[in-house]
């Protein structure tokens, strides 16, 4: 997206005042984006990172790949929106790894912070989100298909 809403850019600012610097010192707007691939997956899985339950998050490779896009690093920012494209905070990438579906385990499925955080809760519903996000991409579901996990840090939150 090129042009960003003034509300993002107002939160921008507002995040930059707070730490009293410029945005030539930060590396000027970062990426926008919502949680999941719908407006009330946005809406709660946002609500989980404000709380500071949701710490860790995953995509698929194929996807940056099929949209060549690139992948986040240690220390990018992001502004994280809701399901109606409002900021609700800030994150800092602080690890990423790249693991095959059927490697993520328990303790990353846990800091998700999604269903009863178990990784068989995560398992069922990361399939199904998966499942969706490869027949868009014309790429097939399978137990060795390459996530991007990603966990970060909060650092600034919405009034």
């Amino acid at each position: 997206m090129t042009k960003k809403p003034s509300d993002i850019l107002d939160f921008w600012s507002a995040y930059l005042e707070s730490i009293e610097q410029a945005a030539e010192s930060v590396g000027g707007l970062p990426e926008t984006w919502g949680f999941g691939d719908n407006p009330e997956m946005a809406d709660e899985l946002g609500r989980l990172v404000v709380q500071g339950v949701k710490t860790a998050t995953c995509s698929l490779l194929w996807e940056y790949e099929a949209e060549d896009e690139p992948l986040p690093k240690k220390g990018d920012l992001s502004i994280v929106l809701d399901g109606s494209d409002r900021p609700i905070c800030i994150i800092e990438t602080t690890e990423l790894r790249i693991l095959p579906y059927d490697q993520v385990d328990a303790k990353f499925a846990h800091d998700e912070g999604e269903g009863d955080r178990s990784l068989a809760y995560w398992r069922q519903a990361h399939w199904q989100f998966f499942s969706r996000t490869c027949q868009a991409i014309g790429r097939t579901v399978a137990q060795s298909m390459p996530l991007v996990c990603e966990r970060f840090q909060v650092i600034y939150r919405a009034d």
